[in-house]
């Protein structure tokens, strides 16, 4: 397993990290197999989604913000929305490798999704052969 470090600039923000999680299947050396990355975060998460319109990324931060409002919550550190809003979103995702290269749609990327930052954050990155 390894970690793939992801430093955000704001509360809310989606990161593409395919290029680095494609670099560790790389480093791997895993020809065909599957790959998990998974958030060890309860206020972050990471998602497939369209890469290609910057607009897709806005409108998913500003659904799950008309979804879950950062007001009107028990929790005490005022972070409730950022941790109902990682389960929306999951902690893991998994993807097919052939030919030592993540397997994608056309428009797909791999999104890390801050909900609470900005922070630096890490994701766990495991490939297995198969």
């Amino acid at each position: 397993m390894t970690s793939v470090k992801v430093k955000t600039s704001t509360r809310e923000h989606m990161v593409d990290v395919t290029k680095q999680i494609q670099a560790e299947v790389k480093n791997s050396g895993v020809a065909t197999g599957i790959c998990t990355v998974f958030c060890p975060h309860t206020t972050a998460g990471v998602t497939l989604q369209e890469n290609s319109d910057p607009d897709v990324k806005a409108d998913m931060i500003q659904s799950l913000s008309r979804i879950v409002p950062r007001e009107g919550h028990r929790h005490a550190e005022g972070n409730s929305d950022a941790h109902i809003k990682s389960s929306l979103i999951g902690h893991s995702v998994t993807m097919f490798v052939e030919n030592r290269k993540l397997v994608l749609g056309s428009w797909q990327a791999v999104f890390f999704c801050e909900f609470d930052g900005p922070r630096e954050r890490n994701l766990l990155v495991r490939v297995i052969a198969g």
